[in-house]
């Protein structure tokens, strides 16, 4: 039985990633801003995800998977300082904050797993993104350089969707007619859904994907590569 830690724990996909783990019998810790959902062993309420911030656990760590994320989508012009300070905050410098608290508890596995959660936006230019493509591109810098540095007790690999149907998505898949544009502007005509990327991440977190490090996983229905006519 292995031990992980989610952080973001209340996000749709953390809840389904936890549930695909504990069906195999692994035991998943939950850090959230939100009050426990009951869907983890044990749980950690934090004010936010900062350095500082994080609960010490005292316990053999095999894995960790930062969920928190922003769907910010706003013309250039118009994003300011506090969002793409925001946005940063959440993303890039939560993601090294937890990596660095529970880098301890890591080291001690035998084969530990870090997995980040990007978009595509970040490999495929799209509008109304600067903010949060800005801020996911440094999260996937994060992981090839955690890769490299931590290789090869520790694997870090990132997960990078595109829209998927989640409470975050709520306002860009609110109706019949967005949910139907954003299948059409995917190759697959899919708008995925939570388990599509809780199925990518169980994976990174195994041992099944034990020789795969430093890779940013597109699980998006082909959007960052494929264009059809």
């Amino acid at each position: 039985m292995a031990t992980f830690l989610f952080a973001g724990a209340s996000s749709a996909i953390a809840v389904q990633t936890a549930q695909l783990l504990k069906e195999q019998g692994h035991n998943v810790i939950g850090i959230s801003t939100k009050e426990d959902n009951g869907k983890y062993d044990d749980w950690h309420k934090v004010d936010n995800y900062s350095f500082g911030s994080f609960p010490a656990i005292d316990a053999v760590i095999d894995g960790v998977a930062y969920f928190p994320g922003t769907i910010n989508l706003k013309p250039f012009n118009r994003i300011s300082k506090q969002d793409f300070e925001t946005d940063y905050a959440v993303s890039a410098l939560g993601a090294a904050a937890f990596v660095q608290t529970y880098l301890p508890n890591l080291k001690k596995s035998e084969a530990a797993s870090v997995v980040f959660i990007s978009t595509v936006a970040v490999q495929t230019g799209m509008p109304f993104h600067a903010s949060v493509s800005m801020a996911k591109g440094a999260l996937e810098g994060l992981t090839r350089s955690l890769a490299a540095e931590f290789a090869p007790k520790i694997r870090v690999n990132c997960i990078a969707p595109s829209l998927t149907d989640t409470p975050l998505a709520e306002k860009l898949l609110g109706s019949a007619e967005k949910t139907e544009a954003a299948k059409n502007r995917n190759p697959l005509k899919i708008v995925g859904n939570p388990l599509d990327i809780a199925n990518a991440a169980a994976f990174l977190l195994s041992d099944t994907s034990r020789w795969v490090t430093g890779q940013v996983l597109a699980v998006d229905g082909g959007m960052n590569k494929l264009r059809l006519l």
